[in-house]
């Protein structure tokens, strides 16, 4: 019996080498198993890895496969809109993702001010919609608005890292059923210890691949749309005496917003590249400046001592 495990773990290397080329597996699997001969000197031996699927390369060998399957594209949207009510559009909006068989992820109904300090209701609502709908969900948002402030959509391809999601775990799924049939086998206490401790390797990796899977499906499925609805005071000019600023106070304050953005930008630039480049580059050329006045203090040194016994030869 001690001679069926090892001679089962030697197929299934040679079958790693011919699947995955001898270096896929390598960075995935775990603590190298012992093999124990008839003497019971434990060998090092090869993690297992199955034939039946091919492991995933990091070339691009998910592109080529991605390319024969239908593509999983995540799509989202922000969108900021200015309305009479905004309670009541929230209201609609939660309702109308329902109906098209979505859901709320989450809201906030907070309290803003307008240019003349009068409190005003804000909210923000972010809800996901069946993605073949988006599009019907946005003009259902945007209809009967004040105005658009802003509308921004963005779409990521994740085909290739979805179908080599998919291969890794047919693969481990393969690895599993294996180590399981050889765990019945098995009659050496050390070698049940050694097959357990890979199958629960590979079973949490596919625990943690079928997440990420299911993450993707979920998340090309239904479309996250973002809303940040404003209240229609917020937009109005203040009026003095017939005079409109027409919106100077936004303006000061956007002004005032791109300026600490600015100077943040340039505290962290400073911080990271420049003081970094002036610390690196000023202490060599310090301690030079140090070097190179110590020998002319020390040449000038010598010279004054020279002089005073020229003269007293002379005299």
């Amino acid at each position: 019996m001690k001679r069926i495990l090892p001679f089962g773990i030697v197929l299934i290397a040679a079958l790693i080498l011919t699947a995955c080329g001898g270096s896929a597996a390598a960075t995935e699997a775990p603590a190298m198993m012992e093999e124990f001969d008839s003497a019971g000197a434990p060998e090092p031996m090869p993690t297992y890895m199955p034939a039946a699927q091919e492991a995933p390369s990091s070339g691009g060998g998910g592109d080529a496969r991605a390319a024969s399957v239908e593509r999983i594209v995540i799509q989202n949207a922000d969108l900021s809109i200015v309305v009479a009510d905004v309670e009541a559009r929230m209201n609609e909006i939660q309702e109308m993702a329902e109906k098209m068989g979505g859901f709320v992820v989450s809201s906030s109904l907070y309290q803003s001010y307008t240019s003349d300090y009068t409190p005003v209701p804000e909210g923000t609502i972010t809800i996901r919609v069946p993605s073949e709908k988006l599009d019907e969900a946005l003009d259902k948002i945007k209809a009967d608005v004040v105005e658009v402030q802003n509308e921004t959509r963005s779409g990521q391809d994740v085909t290739a890292e979805y179908v080599d999601l998919k291969s890794r775990l047919k693969t481990y799924q393969a690895a599993e059923q294996e180590l399981t049939e050889l765990m019945k086998s098995a009659a050496d206490t050390d070698e049940v210890v050694n097959i357990f401790n890979q199958l629960m390797y590979y079973r949490e990796q596919i625990e943690i691949i079928q997440g990420q899977i299911n993450y993707y499906e979920e998340a090309a499925a239904l479309s996250a749309i973002s809303i940040r609805i404003i209240a229609e005071e917020t937009i109005q000019p203040i009026q003095i005496a017939g005079w409109e600023p027409q919106g100077v106070a936004r303006d000061a304050i956007q002004d005032l917003i791109y300026f600490w953005q600015g100077f943040v930008d340039f505290v962290i630039r400073f911080t990271l590249y420049t003081l970094p480049v002036l610390v690196t580059v000023g202490i060599p050329l310090y301690l030079v400046f140090l070097g190179g006045r110590w020998v002319f203090r020390r040449l000038r040194g010598n010279k004054k001592k020279v002089e005073p016994q020229v003269e007293e030869v002379k005299k």
